[in-house]
């Protein structure tokens, strides 16, 4: 019933007016699934390769659609995930391109669960309780690789860590947001937005702290539950590798003196989650960081393990953390997403299903938060291909319950 008939696939547009790959899978049984491959700004070094639109299409159809068509059901993911680390036959789908494997794994995925007349979570394995559900991490104010002449730090999040289902949590983000906006206007501060839609004006770092302290405090209050703090450092885009210092600005710390101001931070603040508190290849101050505060916070790494289990293995073996960020398509599959996401959990760290910050409608992502029983999920606050992800959340719940 579910053995692939074809797949096609085609060039469209993400978030940034970029192309990107879009992937069609049927089955014999008319079982139907689409899914498009997000893009990031800000990657890490050993991220899977993302090629050239154009280039990842013809390379996916020429080796990777006849090792499916006929020959792999879309009802196994596994399966069909194996036929394309098959056909790309490299360690990081630099042949077809990790963009147009990520696209056909999660078209496939949607395939084999239209066949089954199942939600795409229950396909993928999970199963959802109205009282568990993945908290959602809302990028309200942005920097960084997102947005030039803004902060240093490349997210300010709001943290709903409180709220008692997954739709107050998504409004309360909502509101954190438009409350931003309001005391930038008050303070008679021009802002535009980034790329996720999170507020982008030209201020300091220490400013935003104070705005996003104001405005989730004053949403706590109206909604009657906790909303903490949450950031993405970004620290490989401030690190320069020649020096060995962290630039923000004229201000520039040493590794050591990083571990110190995140650590500070995390006090001050009361920070609910930090990712990528330091660059990707400093496994130590990971460690470090993890030692001092790791009871305290969420330490997630992003770039650290880039959804790669060896990565994240030896992030385990040396203490570095107690999160990981997955990203399906800075992996290739969903397979290997899941893996990292079980190993991880196996561990005793958690995991953050993740978007990026070049999107599309698509949201594969809320399903998978929800079938690996994700304790977070990041998506943005904003934005068409943001709520995307945030609506199709609050239906998961309601089909649920």
């Amino acid at each position: 019933m579910t053995l692939i008939r074809s797949v096609s696939l085609r060039r469209v547009l993400d978030s940034r007016g970029n192309s990107t790959v879009e992937a069609d899978v049927l089955t014999e049984s008319g079982g139907f699934g689409r899914a498009a491959a997000p893009s990031g700004a800000s990657t890490g070094e050993y991220e899977a390769i993302e090629l050239p639109t154009g280039e990842a299409i013809a390379a996916a159809r020429q080796h990777a659609v006849p090792r499916l068509i006929g020959e792999v059901h879309a009802g196994n993911q596994r399966d069909v995930d194996a036929a394309l680390h098959a056909a790309d036959g490299t360690d990081d789908f630099s042949e077809i391109g990790a963009n147009s494997a990520v696209a056909i794994s999660m078209a496939a995925a949607k395939a084999g669960a239209d066949v089954l007349g199942a939600p795409l979570y229950q396909h993928l394995g999970g199963t959802f309780r109205g009282d568990n559900f993945p908290i959602p991490l809302g990028n309200v104010v942005g920097g960084g690789e997102h947005a030039k002449e803004a902060t240093h730090i490349q997210e300010f999040l709001a943290a709903p860590v409180g709220a008692p289902s997954v739709s107050e949590a998504v409004f309360a983000n909502a509101a954190v947001h438009d409350r931003i906006g309001a005391l930038l206007d008050e303070r008679g501060i021009a802002a535009g937005k980034g790329d996720e839609g999170a507020w982008a004006p030209p201020i300091d770092d220490a400013t935003a702290f104070e705005l996003v302290a104001e405005a989730t405090d004053d949403v706590a209050d109206d909604v009657g539950f906790d909303i903490g703090i949450g950031l993405d450092v970004a620290a490989s885009e401030l690190y320069d590798a020649d020096d060995e210092v962290y630039r923000y600005g004229d201000v520039e710390r040493t590794p050591a003196e990083q571990v110190d101001y995140i650590a500070d931070l995390v006090s001050e603040y009361d920070l609910a989650y930090v990712e990528d508190p330091v660059e990707e290849n400093d496994f130590d101050g990971f460690a470090d960081l993890t030692a001092r505060v790791g009871d305290r916070t969420v330490l997630c790494g992003d770039d650290l393990f880039v959804t790669n289990v060896d990565r994240l293995q030896r992030g385990i073996d040396e203490g570095a953390g107690n999160a990981i960020l997955v990203k399906p398509n800075q992996i290739g599959t969903l397979s290997d997403a899941v893996d990292a996401v079980e190993l991880a959990t196996r561990n005793g760290l958690q995991a953050v299903v993740s978007h990026r910050s070049g999107e599309t409608e698509d949201a594969t992502i809320a399903h998978l938060a929800v079938a690996t029983d994700a304790p977070f999920i990041k998506t943005g606050t904003v934005g068409g291909e943001r709520t995307a992800k945030l609506n199709e959340l609050i239906r998961i719940a309601e089909d649920a319950v």
